[in-house]
């Protein structure tokens, strides 16, 4: 038998991390499988997606987003997540370059402790908020922000991670003790 050579093959997304600061290792177990996760169900699951996208994610610390912000955004000082699409393909029937995701720890680890929220978590958010925005999600109107968020929960409660949007757990736990 002949193998049929012009039938599309479906492949999962390609989705490479690089962990170029090491607290990341240090404060959240097996962060590169994390990542890849976060970012493959951000892919499944968004309906402008690509699954057959290669995207990759950099955990850094917050002097190297510094700089790539001050020179890709022309934003002075640190962010917690820096998408960068690319939208381009590859070899032909190849997966297309979505592009890459940089997330800085020490931002990341400060903002997570004001919402009393586990590091894990909030890198599996922050994973798939970038990942979203390299698929053509934006929040730079109400309706926009409106409907990014509804898809970022509804992904996050595939993931096991709270709705990041809702109401502070921990407020409520406090309020139904009193």
């Amino acid at each position: 038998m002949t193998p049929v050579t012009d039938v599309p093959v479906i492949e999962a997304p390609v989705i490479e991390v690089t962990v170029e600061f090491d607290a990341w290792r240090r404060a959240v177990a097996d962060v590169e499988d994390l990542c890849r996760r976060a970012a493959a169900e951000a892919l499944s699951r968004a309906p402008r997606g690509e699954p057959r996208g290669e995207v990759d994610v950099l955990l850094c610390d917050d002097d190297r987003a510094t700089r790539l912000n001050r020179r890709y955004r022309g934003v002075a000082g640190p962010t917690n997540v820096l998408s960068f699409a690319i939208g381009s393909s590859g070899a032909p029937g190849g997966a297309v370059l979505l592009g890459d995701v940089a997330i800085a720890f020490e931002t990341v680890a400060a903002e997570a402790a004001a919402s009393r929220l586990a590091i894990a978590d909030h890198l599996t958010h922050l994973v798939v908020h970038g990942v979203l925005h390299l698929v053509g999600y934006d929040h730079a109107t109400a309706r926009e922000a409106e409907d990014m968020e509804a898809l970022e929960v509804a992904i996050l409660g595939r993931l096991g991670v709270d709705d990041p949007y809702g109401p502070d757990p921990q407020a409520e736990e406090h309020a139904s003790l009193a």
